[in-house]
């Protein structure tokens, strides 16, 4: 006889300055992952717009504001533009291999030459080892790293990492926590749009319906790159339905705190 299943306990953050648009406040509801459940778990909380970090299941909460929107591409649906289909040839020849997630030195020193670059004053800045070793090997639900790699060398000589993602894999489709890649080879421009674009198309020839992208942000440019790929759907108050780059306006999630038993943390 198997245990029964217990609801978990939501908590909520107390206000934080908003990362994404200025002059607003974050707050986020979350719940532990935790136990031979917590897969199952994590997939039910991301259909209706949580997103998983290390044992923990968070979603905006924010008071007056519901601008963060969970997205996920229609993998099926996917098309690659003329601008894509340059970029999958141009990377065509990177050795892609799915790792078991334990974290290593030439991960971290990618991902601390990454934030150097593309986010200097954001939270994951002053990340050490041991935080990035957390962050990969303290999960909870059936994870990998995709790494991406330079092709081998004529004397059998590995690869240089170029890109790497901490990826979950759900049963209904390829969550994509965090990825990081070089930012400096001229060589190899449109590395991350690359990255999203093998994960949809492993999500597609695996019978996945979904890659779940995380949160776009209306009116932040740092996550207008997201609406690049189509068929993209949106949480709204009333589900998943299709939002395009011509019709912008989703509204906010259906709302959960009257379904939780929420604490302050």
């Amino acid at each position: 006889m198997t245990a029964p299943f217990r609801f978990p306990r939501f908590f909520v953050t107390s206000p934080a300055p908003c990362p994404y648009l200025a002059g607003r406040e974050e707050r986020k509801v979350f719940t532990e992952l935790n136990g031979e459940h917590a897969g199952e778990l994590n997939e039910a909380l991301s259909r209706i717009g949580f997103r998983r970090s290390q044992g923990v299941a968070y979603r905006p909460s924010c008071a007056g504001c519901t601008a963060c929107v969970s997205v996920r591409v229609v993998a099926d649906g996917f098309r690659a533009n003329g601008t894509q289909r340059k970029l999958l040839r141009r990377h065509a020849d990177l050795e892609v291999t799915a790792c078991q997630p334990w974290a290593t030195a030439e991960q971290f020193e990618l991902l601390r030459r990454y934030l150097g670059r593309r986010h200097p004053g954001g939270g994951m800045a002053a990340m050490d080892e041991s935080d990035y070793a957390d962050m990969v090997e303290l999960s909870p639900v059936q994870s990998v790293v995709v790494e991406y790699r330079a092709p081998t060398g004529p004397d059998g000589e590995r690869g240089r990492l170029l890109g790497a993602c901490l990826t979950d894999r759900q049963g209904d489709g390829l969550s994509m926590i965090y990825s990081f890649f070089d930012t400096e080879d001229e060589s190899r421009p449109g590395l991350g749009n690359f990255i999203i674009m093998d994960h949809i198309l492993c999500a597609r020839a695996a019978g996945l319906p979904y890659v779940y992208l995380g949160y776009w942000v209306k009116g932040s440019p740092r996550m207008a790159y997201k609406t690049r790929y189509q068929p993209l759907e949106a949480l709204g108050p009333r589900g998943w339905s299709l939002l395009s780059p011509d019709n912008l306006d989703i509204g906010g999630p259906p709302a959960v705190e009257t379904a939780i038993e929420a604490g302050e943390e």
